[in-house]
């Protein structure tokens, strides 16, 4: 017996979070019966349906790193009729993005199937470094950039960057190219961070996820993770 939003996850449907989410709007059945409470226990006879669809238990999981380009949005789907990064990879599995970056955000982005594999790699005690470089407004002063290093407070909690650097500054444009590594995992939580300090950015890619990066992919081509690497990354997980 395993916990319904795990066996969903498992299944490929969709992430563990995002499970218990569909289990609490009421939809989710089980042996025709609707449940609503986390953390029912279900075994390998009964017929899950999730928004109208029957889970294929044994699904085939598939694990993919994206050159994410700019116009997508992290979905598997949209109301407003945006191109979905889903589009990019040819498969007849549902999969679905692992955590998000905005429309206009370029880079790494991985892909799957594996709700586990998804979870951890959303789960914030697990402090998956994830590296970005963005080009910002204006000129960063000594003070700025100690003020980031040692944390600048992001809707209540302070955010302390991993890593930080400035790799170039624009006098004549008045723009600065930096790097900075974080662990954090809220939305647009890096636009915050320069916005917070009245350095709005310009252009965001993501160049790096743990040990991953996107070199020898052009924008909007991608890969299968090899098996070691996806080893590697479930291998992030720490014990609780």
């Amino acid at each position: 017996m395993e916990r319904l939003q795990k066996v969903i996850a498992n299944s490929g449907y969709c992430s563990r979070r995002k499970a218990e989410e569909l289990i609490t709007q009421g939809k989710v059945y089980v042996n025709e019966e609707l449940v609503t409470e986390l953390g029912t226990k279900v075994d390998s006879k009964d017929t899950i349906v999730v928004e109208g669809v029957t889970l294929n238990k044994n699904v085939k999981k598939e694990y993919y790193l994206l050159n994410k380009p700019r116009g997508y949005i992290c979905s598997v789907s949209d109301e407003k009729g945006r191109k979905v990064v889903t589009d990019l990879i040819d498969t007849k599995e549902r999969i679905y993005p692992v955590g998000r970056l905005d429309y206009d955000t370029t880079g790494l982005l991985i892909l799957t199937n594996d709700g586990e594999f998804a979870n951890i790699l959303m789960h914030p005690s697990n402090e998956i470094e994830k590296t970005y470089v963005a080009i910002i407004e204006g000129i960063l002063t000594t003070e700025e950039i100690y003020q980031i290093k040692n944390g600048v407070i992001i809707d209540g909690i302070k955010v302390v960057p991993k890593r930080f650097k400035v790799r170039s500054k624009d006098e004549e444009k008045n723009k600065s190219n930096v790097s900075i590594t974080i662990v954090e995992g809220r939305n647009h939580i890096v636009k915050k961070i320069f916005e917070s300090i009245h350095h709005p950015i310009n252009k965001l890619t993501r160049t790096n996820y743990a040990f991953l990066d996107v070199k020898g992919l052009q924008s909007g081509d991608y890969r299968y993770l090899s098996l070691d690497e996806v080893n590697r990354l479930k291998a992030l997980k720490k014990k609780r």
